[in-house]
């Protein structure tokens, strides 16, 4: 069960992280933070980003081994940016649709997802 909680606060965390990043590039395009200084732009992102950590932090303590989870601390990375990457194409796609995927973005996925295999390997 742990790890189920763990991808799950991962995958919402990832969300989170995603609009902290990218999240003011669509609203400048839309014109809405366009005349914002950068300073504002930067308290915007880290007031997403500090809800993206309220889900990291509780994913890895629950997550890492030394702590009762299943995961030890490189399989958590490898699984956090695998997560991260699906989530960020999912949520680029959605807000900047000019965004399309290309045969080599898709064959980076696969060697992330080989890393994941990887990993694992005993």
């Amino acid at each position: 069960m742990n790890a189920l909680y763990t991808i799950l606060l991962l995958l919402t965390s990832n969300v989170f992280m995603t609009l902290a990043w990218y999240g003011h590039l669509k609203l400048q395009q839309t014109g809405v933070s366009s005349h914002w200084p950068l300073i504002g732009v930067i308290l915007f992102s880290w007031s997403i980003a500090f809800v993206e950590y309220c889900f990291l932090v509780p994913a890895n303590r629950i997550g890492f081994s030394e702590n009762g989870g299943p995961f030890n601390l490189m399989q958590l990375k490898v699984i956090q940016e695998v997560i991260s990457l699906i989530v960020f194409t999912v949520v680029a796609n959605l807000m900047f649709q000019g965004q399309s995927l290309q045969w080599n973005h898709l064959a980076a996925f696969a060697c992330l997802v080989l890393s994941v295999y990887f990993v694992f390997m005993k």
